[in-house]
């Protein structure tokens, strides 16, 4: 029973000094910032290979870059690079789901079905977050 009194096991934490997913008890906000990425992510590459495969989705957009360039001169990865960075600048709420599907015809990935379009449909994402609370961290009010 609590009767008002603090707790003895209770960590007083400044305002001042408290990180933005720190709640005023010491313990992480899950349902506002998430879950910790796994250990797995943040060691080191367990095989030579897996750095590559990693990297080779940007190594064959910068070797089609070049060859675009050779072939058709500068104005053509000039152009693609402008689109995509009109993309990735619209404004979208951050807790809706974004089909990218215009940055995939720009680079040609419309026509291609991958594991992630089978195993990875939005429908099933876990990420459904507080509208509100996902506005005010992207706005940095939170």
């Amino acid at each position: 029973m609590n009767f008002g009194y603090p707790s003895s096991n209770e960590k007083h934490l400044n305002p001042s000094q408290t990180p933005s997913n720190i709640s005023q008890y010491g313990v992480r906000d899950v349902m506002s910032t998430g879950l910790q990425q796994p250990l797995r992510d943040s060691l080191e590459v367990a095989h030579p290979l897996e750095r590559v495969e990693k990297n080779r989705v940007q190594s064959e957009f910068q070797r089609n870059m070049n060859m675009m360039r050779d072939i058709q001169g500068i104005h053509a990865p000039l152009r693609i690079a402008m689109e995509l960075k009109a993309f990735n600048n619209v404004g979208r709420l951050p807790f809706l789901p974004s089909s990218n599907l215009s940055r995939d015809v720009i680079l040609g990935h419309d026509d291609v079905i991958d594991f992630c379009d089978i195993l990875n449909p939005p429908e099933l994402h876990e990420k459904l977050s507080r509208p509100h609370v996902a506005m005010e961290r992207k706005l940095g009010l939170l």
